[in-house]
């Protein structure tokens, strides 16, 4: 069985995030979506409610789960066995940055690969922190998220978005 891990923040989830979770779960046998905790960012949504959304939004991809972890990618990805780590990729400067983790990466888990899928054009521009940014002024997001993400936006930011 190839399994991949697709990992990030999803702080909120996107559109483009759906998008590569839905291309990897044509390529891999079961693809499991992890939450990582990262240090660096003051998350909006918890967790549990950022995994919750995951979940409605990717209920139609039947082998896609959702996960969290606040440990290494890397020991993670070995404990349940996966060949593969799927990065989306959406502009130039993305690369940087992706290619030092995967080299990174490579170092702490060799059998492991780093598969890069570049975003859909549509979903070039768009970022968790510019859709945050956007429904923070009260600005229409329901083209950049799932309908329900919207929601939940508008919910956390008292009627806005």
């Amino acid at each position: 069985m190839r399994l991949a891990i697709c990992p990030g923040s999803f702080d909120p989830v996107t559109l483009g995030h759906v998008d590569i979770i839905e291309r990897a779960s044509r390529i891999f046998d079961q693809v499991i979506v992890v939450i990582f905790t990262n240090p660096q960012k003051a998350p909006l949504f918890t967790t549990d409610e950022r995994a919750a959304m995951l979940r409605e939004c990717t209920s139609h991809v039947p082998n896609v789960t959702v996960d969290s972890s606040s440990g290494l990618l890397t020991d993670y990805a070995t404990a349940k066995g996966a060949q593969a780590i799927v990065r989306g990729l959406r502009v130039i400067s993305d690369f940087e940055a992706e290619f030092q983790m995967a080299r990174m990466n490579k170092k702490l888990a060799p059998a492991l690969e780093t598969v890069f899928m570049m975003t859909s054009n549509e979903y070039s521009f768009l970022s968790s922190s510019l859709v945050k940014e956007v429904a923070s002024f009260g600005g229409c997001v329901r083209q950049l998220v799932p309908d329900r993400v919207a929601d939940r936006l508008k919910e956390k930011f008292g009627g806005k978005a």
